[in-house]
C-alpha cells in the first residue's frame, strides 16, 4: 500500500510511505515565483505537483489512499491570503480526484491528538516527532514543518489501515 500525506499550503509537503518497501520520501510542494504588475508572489505550480504524484505513485493509484488536511480560513489571515491558501486546497482535491486516489479529509485536531500525544501545539511539535519517526528525512530547518506535518498525516493514515 501506499500512503499519502499531504500539508496543502504553499509551504506545504507530499509525503508518501511505501509500507511494503519500508520507505519514505517526502517532496516540497512546487511553487512559481510570479511577477506581475512588479509584485512578486508565489503560487503552486499545478503541472510540477501533479507530475510529483505521478513519479511517487507510479502505476499503482488503485494501492494508494492519501490524507490531506482539511484546512478552514483563519480569523486573522486576510482576504487574499485566505484566498490563496483555499486555492492550494482545492488544487490538490482536483489532483486526487483526477488521478483516482482515494482521500479522507483529516482535522488537524484529529491526526495531531494521535500523532503529537503530549506534545505541545506549536508548530515547531510536529518536526520533532516527525524526526523521531522518520530520522533519515530531512527536516532540520523551520521551514521544514510542512514536510513535517505531511510526513504525520500520511502516518496517520497508515494507522487507520
Amino acid at each position: 500500500m501506499i500512503f499519502l500525506g499531504i500539508d496543502p499550503g504553499l509551504t506545504g509537503a507530499l509525503a508518501v510511505i511505501y509500507s511494503e518497501l519500508n520507505t519514505v520520501f517526502v517532496y516540497d510542494t512546487p511553487v512559481l515565483t510570479v511577477v506581475k504588475n512588479k509584485k512578486v508572489r508565489h503560487e503552486m505550480d499545478i503541472i510540477q505537483t501533479v507530475n510529483m504524484v505521478r513519479v511517487a505513485i507510479g502505476t499503482e493509484s488503485l494501492r494508494c489512499c492519501a490524507a490531506i488536511e482539511r484546512v478552514n480560513s483563519m480569523p486573522d489571515q486576510g482576504v487574499a491570503s485566505s484566498f490563496s491558501f483555499g486555492k492550494g486546497f482545492g488544487i490538490w482535491l482536483g489532483i486526487l480526484g483526477a488521478l483516482r486516489i482515494p482521500f479522507d479529509l483529516i482535522h488537524p485536531v484529529r491526526w495531531k491528538k494521535v500523532m503529537m500525544d503530549g506534545m505541545g501545539k506549536e508548530k515547531d511539535s510536529s518536526r520533532v516527532r516527525a524526526k523521531e519517526l522518520f530520522p533519515h528525512v530531512d527536516l532540520s530547518l523551520k521551514k521544514h514543518h510542512g514536510r513535517a506535518d505531511a510526513l504525520l498525516l500520511a502516518e496517520y493514515r497508515k494507522r487507520l489501515g
